[in-house]
């Protein structure tokens, strides 16, 4: 019997390109995920926009640190755009991805980040992408410290991003943002919420304490998903492992 292998029609495609970020002084690189159908019909599609772009797509060099998204992606047959956002390096995606000081770890720039993000780049996304740039169809998604800017960006911008993916997010990092969210009176996006078990001692307290916090604030409980998963440490076989879940949670 003769067999042939057939290569799937059902992929998506990913490019990147460079962007000027004038709010942090320097360039981004940006990659893009589209659907595998996206040149072939009309159709708009909602955006992800993900923390830590370097890690989010296959990068043979690094596997070991890879969310590998496409792969996962084109299992589930995505009909979304993901957009990943190089994060600042060694030297600035502390900075970046945290809205307050940390006395040991310093940060507290990422006003500057999100300010790239919602009036560069989401504005060039949906220029040049068959996007649905409304709120609903606008999600943020990032782990650790980028957990915590997903968060702290839904809070800050209720209008631009509808739903946050917050894996294992850095809550630690400072008290102000349990001070921030009680001085928000409705929150109106959606929420997923993940985290392992054997992560950090305050990982899940803190995610606890933040969770009830937000549901004291929402319309409906529908808006919370949280996730804690046995044995789960903070790394990306954790993250990339509960994509797909959150993801389907998210686009539902």
């Amino acid at each position: 019997m003769k067999t042939e292998n057939t290569k799937r029609a059902d992929i998506g495609s990913v490019s990147e390109f460079i962007i000027e970020a004038p709010q942090l002084k320097r360039n981004k690189t940006i990659w893009v995920y589209l659907p595998y159908n996206y040149e072939q019909n009309r159709q708009h599609y909602p955006v992800i926009y993900m923390h830590d772009g370097q890690n989010v797509f296959d990068h043979a060099e690094n596997e070991k640190h890879e969310w590998h998204a496409e792969d996962k992606l084109n299992d589930l047959h995505s009909q979304s755009i993901i957009i990943g956002i190089e994060h600042g390096g060694s030297t600035h995606r502390i900075d970046e991805m945290t809205p307050y000081k940390n006395e040991k770890y310093g940060g507290g720039h990422a006003d500057d980040y999100l300010d790239f993000i919602v009036n560069t780049l989401k504005p060039y996304v949906d220029a040049n992408y068959k996007t649905l740039p409304d709120t609903a169809n606008t999600t943020i998604f990032g782990s650790s410290v980028g957990g915590l800017i997903s968060f702290y960006a839904l809070l800050k911008f209720p209008d631009v991003f509808g739903n946050a993916g917050v894996f294992s997010p850095s809550f630690w990092f400072s008290d102000e943002i349990f001070k921030l969210i009680q001085t928000i009176e409705t929150i109106t996006g959606r929420i997923y919420f993940m985290a392992g078990d054997h992560e950090s001692t305050n990982m899940v307290p803190d995610i606890e304490h933040i969770e009830q916090l937000v549901l004291e604030r929402v319309q409906s409980s529908a808006q919370v998903h949280k996730k804690v998963v046995h044995n789960g440490r903070h790394n990306e076989k954790l993250w990339r492992r509960e994509f797909a879940d959150a993801y389907i949670w998210l686009l539902g």
